[in-house]
């Protein structure tokens, strides 16, 4: 069943839904910096550059939107040059909305170099040791510099496993440090005239009444979206589903929702099917550069003998010149002899695959024949050819 909705009658300037397929949903994003047609997959870009990808190249895919990291970009170029060069949009030349994430993964991932705290985290620097310290505060006032569309409050990921007296008490301090975060919006100015929009990001581990409390907090903030974290950290596929579940339940129909950090493609299909409309993962860019495919047809490791002299175009069912004028024999030649050219290529199909998948996915919505479609991909691009 689809159910149209028209854009002139949403309640909500920065999210339009204009097509469901059950939960799944087709929105529109708008930003300052352009339109994003929902569901969307966000290229990583951590220090500004997607991988092994130029502009030309992101946009030639159909890239609508990419994501940078606070933490690399705090360390490296730094605030004082972010600034002068009018952020990131300036120092990048990307002139497409950026979403950038709190740092928070990355500072909690360090384990051994650093601290946490009421007021913040406390770490050393991966680069030169040098202390630093990020607070809601801070991390609202460097999105600032950063100057991205979206962008993500403080929060602690809840490593897995985690007990649930520990997974309790990271929730409870993350939502105190959203409340902080956003009130710092709310008083700090913009720096260059863009409205900015700010995601609340829902933790809980794998256990549903953490998941259920902290959403159901965020919600009464009223952020103008929420993200889902902590999610595909070790947990099962069927524990992520679960709590993907219950956290989009709890979610303003009429607002956006981020699943961080996943995933392969078929996650992205089923957390359509739950609601989802925004995910970022750096396993397509990562895996090109190793050699593994995602392709229209399903996985290929170009590395194997096979495609030795393999003739066939990698993937002729998408529209990028590089999937459609590329033999599988001449890949497989660029890996086998280290050529840069080779990473180049395989992330341009990578890349192409998931914004093909996301921009199906949004047609077979608005169609009203999505589940079918998806159930069917998700065979096919499981398959290892």
């Amino acid at each position: 069943m689809i159910v149209l909705h028209s854009m002139q009658t949403t309640s909500n300037p920065f999210f339009a839904i204009q097509a469901t397929c059950d939960n799944a949903r087709a929105g529109l994003l708008m930003t300052d910096h352009g339109e994003i047609e929902t569901p969307i997959f966000m290229p990583v870009g951590t220090q500004g550059a997607v991988k092994a990808m130029e502009h030309r190249s992101l946009l030639e895919v159909g890239a609508q939107i990419i994501l940078g990291n606070t933490y690399h970009l705090y360390l490296r170029p730094g605030t004082q040059v972010l600034r002068a060069m009018g952020g990131l949009h300036g120092l990048s030349g990307w002139t497409k909305p950026i979403l950038t994430d709190s740092g928070g993964y990355q500072v909690f991932s360090l384990r051994d170099l650093r601290k946490i705290s009421e007021e913040g985290a406390s770490f050393k620097s991966h680069l030169d040791g040098s202390k630093h310290e990020f607070t809601p505060e801070s991390v609202v006032d460097i999105q600032r510099v950063i100057g991205s569309d979206i962008f993500m409050v403080l929060d602690e990921c809840t490593p897995h496993p985690a007990t649930y007296s520990y997974a309790k008490e990271s929730m409870e301090r993350t939502v105190r440090w959203a409340a902080r975060a956003k009130q710092h919006d709310t008083e700090s100015p913009l720096i260059y005239n863009k409205k900015q929009f700010q995601f609340a990001i829902g933790q809980g581990s794998v256990f549903t009444d953490l998941r259920v409390e902290c959403m159901k907090i965020l919600v009464e903030m009223d952020f103008p979206g929420y993200a889902i974290g902590g999610l595909s950290v070790g947990e099962s596929a069927d524990e992520m589903y679960a709590m993907t579940e219950v956290s989009t339940a709890l979610m303003p129909v009429e607002k956006p929702r981020y699943l961080m950090g996943v995933g392969t493609p078929e996650n992205i299909l089923r957390s359509i099917a739950l609601g989802i409309d925004m995910f970022d993962c750096v396993m397509p860019t990562r895996n090109a550069r190793n050699g593994t495919l995602f392709t229209t047809t399903g996985r290929v490791n170009i590395k194997n003998a096979k495609w030795k002299e393999a003739d066939e175009p990698v993937d002729a069912n998408l529209d990028c010149y590089a999937s459609n004028n590329t033999s599988m024999a001449y890949l497989r030649h660029l890996f086998v002899a280290n050529e840069i050219l080779g990473l180049m290529l395989a992330t341009m199909q990578n890349v192409a695959l998931y914004m093909w998948l996301v921009k199906t996915a949004r047609k077979k919505i608005i169609e009203g024949t999505f589940h079918a479609w998806s159930a069917e991909m998700i065979t096919v691009l499981n398959q290892v050819r």
